[in-house]
């Protein structure tokens, strides 16, 4: 078992969040993130701005793109990963829902198998993807002053959407240990070569939005 992380002479002040970036060879190396502590009262404590912060707080800045980690008071364990999660569970409880139920079962039925190695990436990989698809149909929009092909602004996010949460889906079913027993044997070759299809063309969308960049 990997041990936990741990926060290394993180100091008692409120001075913890203002340590030097570390440039790799840019000119405007990125702000560290954010520290916050959390306490055995549950209480969250933002040392960047020396004020108490609740999981709302943490999901805005998320939101606006402000990394942030999240430690332990007392033992100094690195405790970012559980306080993300709880965020998710927080926002799927205000009626917001965002992830099928479906889906959730086939991830929970991945734990403890032998794919659990192999789905973070294809996750990371797939949420990336559609990161930077968001951005291209934004600047599409701009180029064409506001028009869209889509009757309203948003219906284009909300298709991408649906479109990569349906291939995330077939992805689950495919990883599941228990697609076998359902379907009595492998998937059919269609959905196999039709999930292939797909993740070549978000591998292909990054590599475009890598070259543009670069």
């Amino acid at each position: 078992m990997v041990e936990p992380t741990r926060l290394r002479e993180m100091p008692d002040d409120d001075t913890a969040g203002s340590g030097q970036a570390t440039g790799q060879g840019t000119s405007q190396p990125a702000k560290p993130p954010v520290v916050v502590k959390k306490y055995a009262n549950r209480r969250l404590y933002n040392t960047e701005s020396s004020s108490y912060v609740t999981l709302e707080d943490l999901a805005q800045m998320v939101r606006a793109g402000r990394d942030f980690v999240v430690y332990d008071a007392k033992s100094g364990d690195d405790i970012t990963r559980s306080v993300l999660t709880q965020i998710i569970v927080e926002e799927e409880s205000k009626g917001s829902a965002m992830l099928p139920t479906s889906f959730l079962r086939q991830l929970i039925g991945l734990y403890g198998g032998n794919m659990q190695t192999v789905v973070p990436r294809y996750l990371e990989t797939v949420m990336t993807g559609f990161a930077q698809q968001q951005e291209q149909i934004r600047r599409s929009v701009e180029a064409m002053g506001g028009l869209t092909p889509f009757p309203t602004p948003f219906a284009g996010f909300e298709e991408l959407g649906k479109q990569n949460m349906a291939m995330m889906e077939r992805a689950m079913t495919l990883f599941s240990p228990f697609s076998a027993t359902r379907r009595e044997g492998s998937a059919p070759p269609s959905e196999v070569d039709l999930l292939r299809e797909e993740l070549a063309a978000v591998k292909e969308e990054l590599a475009k939005a890598k070259a543009g960049k670069g």
